[in-house]
């Protein structure tokens, strides 16, 4: 049995009732809602404090760190990795993660179903998209996100569900709303291409410091560290 810290249970607990109150002011379901733990720097007992509190969506920057946490866990639940993925460890992406977040490139693409191949299954993938054209941040412009989605689609063992960003950093959450809306518009059009095998089910976008506006302009899921863990130690 596993004695929760009560810090982490009341911070989900209060992440939980943002989440509900974000998700009324938009008219949405918060059940709808996915709240993801990011874990970068957290260690394996924590982590499994947030199991018991209710979470079983967990993010990863970097395939070792995640190796070792992933095993230190019980099974049942799941992992995306959400850092910028190096083509060379995509070998390892494939056995680790249900979900890769940060598909910006097709070479990255065209690596993981090779390797999902080679594992026997299929693996689920967002794509990242630099919405803000910042040159310091990974993800695809958004102008040539359509003809990546296209060049992923025919690929046979990874599957496309939706799109990821991260706005600029900013003091202030409404700075990030136009890049959230941005992000929606660009899922519409993708929607309406109709690129047979590809869903747009998934929007990943909001952090600790501007989750709830994100919800307001459409996130499904939403990735939050500092305001569970508290400060990286």
């Amino acid at each position: 049995m596993i004695l929760m810290s009560e810090d982490i249970a009341v911070n989900i607990g209060k992440i939980r009732e943002r989440i509900a109150a974000a998700a009324s002011r938009a008219g949405r379901d918060p059940n709808m809602i996915k709240l993801m733990a990011v874990t970068k720097t957290v260690s394996p007992e924590r982590i499994k404090e947030a199991v018991a509190a209710g979470i079983y969506l967990f993010g990863e920057n970097y395939v070792q760190e995640a190796k070792e946490k992933i095993a230190a866990l019980e099974k049942g639940v799941k992992w995306h990795m959400i850092g910028h993925l190096q083509t060379n460890k995509a070998k390892y992406a494939v056995h680790f993660f249900d979900c890769v977040q940060s598909v910006d490139r097709i070479g990255l693409a065209q690596e993981l179903d090779k390797r999902a191949r080679l594992a026997g299954h299929k693996i689920h993938a967002l794509i990242e998209v630099n919405v803000s054209g910042e040159q310091s941040k990974s993800g695809i412009d958004a102008a040539a996100a359509l003809e990546l989605v296209k060049g992923v689609a025919a690929l046979e063992n990874i599957s496309v569900r939706g799109l990821m960003t991260m706005p600029p950093y900013s003091d202030n959450p409404e700075n990030a709303r136009p890049y959230f809306r941005a992000l929606k518009e660009l899922a519409g059009e993708i929607s309406r291409a109709q690129i047979p095998g590809i869903l747009m089910n998934e929007l990943s976008m909001g952090m600790t410091d501007d989750f709830e506006v994100a919800i307001e302009e459409g996130a499904t899921i939403v990735r939050v560290g500092r305001a569970i863990f508290g400060a990286r130690r």
